[in-house]
């Protein structure tokens, strides 16, 4: 037993003269054990305030037979294109113009399909007078039925033919779906057609009267509700409109439902795109 403790007691001795060695001679002492620190806590989130609350409309408060702000829009927009690619011919009309349902608007280059119009027209008149000049061969027995049948059936064929191309021609021309007025042009003769628009055609009649009203009207203003709509100073007097929408769905943000009437405007003489003010009747 006492042999064991003086091993022990002589490699301590030897320890620490080695590192007083070190030290002597300028060697780098042994370094320490690292003492690693316990894990940061994760930092408390910050609160940013109080949450928003429903944004202000511009008609909040509003009662039934207050006025209410409103924005007049077109009833349709249609952005008028070609269903096959080519190159504009011809523009028939510019902006701000007047137009009919039905109206030639434009047209892409069509020489070719007009020609093939002509040819299968002329071929479909000869089917004809060939067929009306073999009814009386027919009658005195001097061509068979089969005869018969295949001049009646290549002339139906040349009819169809005929019908065929010119709805081809026709998908060169360019022509307003609805009455209203051009807004806009897109495209100059010249220009090449693949998927642009061409131009956009608006309905300014009736116009749209947009109204977002508060959630407190909801069940008051229905569909054929008439309200009274005013465009002071752009456009004096007084105008009937009716309710023709009313939306089913309530904004929870807000607190708004959007209400639509229709307002006649004959000969397009009220613009679209102005602001406007609405009251409903109380009922």
């Amino acid at each position: 037993m006492r042999t064991a403790v003086n091993i022990v007691l002589l490699g301590g001795l030897l320890g620490a003269g080695a590192l007083a060695a070190s030290a002597a001679f300028g060697a780098d002492p042994v370094p320490p054990r690292p003492v690693i620190a316990p894990p940061a806590a994760a930092p408390k989130p910050v609160p940013l305030g109080p949450a928003r609350g429903p944004v202000a409309s511009g008609n909040a408060g509003k009662k039934l037979g207050d006025d209410m702000e409103c924005l007049l829009e077109p009833h349709l927009i249609a952005n008028l294109g070609s269903p096959v690619e080519g190159t504009v011919g011809e523009i028939l009309v510019d902006r701000g113009a007047d137009v009919t349902k039905g109206q030639v608007l434009a047209r892409l280059n069509f020489g070719v399909e007009a020609a093939t119009v002509t040819l299968r027209k002329a071929q479909a008149e000869f089917g004809e007078r060939k067929v009306k000049r073999n009814e009386d061969l027919f009658k005195k027995e001097l061509i068979s039925a089969s005869e018969k049948d295949e001049m009646e059936t290549q002339t139906r064929i040349a009819q169809l033919e005929l019908k065929q191309q010119q709805e081809v021609l026709n998908q060169r021309v360019i022509r307003s779906p609805i009455n209203g007025v051009v807004v806009e042009r897109f495209l100059s003769p010249g220009d090449r057609v693949a998927n642009e628009k061409i131009m956009r055609v608006a309905q300014i009649n009736p116009l749209n009267v947009e109204v977002v009203a508060p959630v407190e009207l909801f069940g008051a203003v229905k569909v054929g509700t008439v309200g009274e709509v005013r465009m002071d100073p752009m456009v004096p007097g007084s105008f009937k409109a009716k309710v023709v929408v009313v939306d089913r769905v309530i904004d929870a943000a807000s607190g708004t439902f959007g209400v639509r009437l229709e307002l006649p405007n004959p000969g397009n003489k009220i613009p679209s795109g102005i602001k406007c003010k609405v009251r409903f009747a109380p009922g």
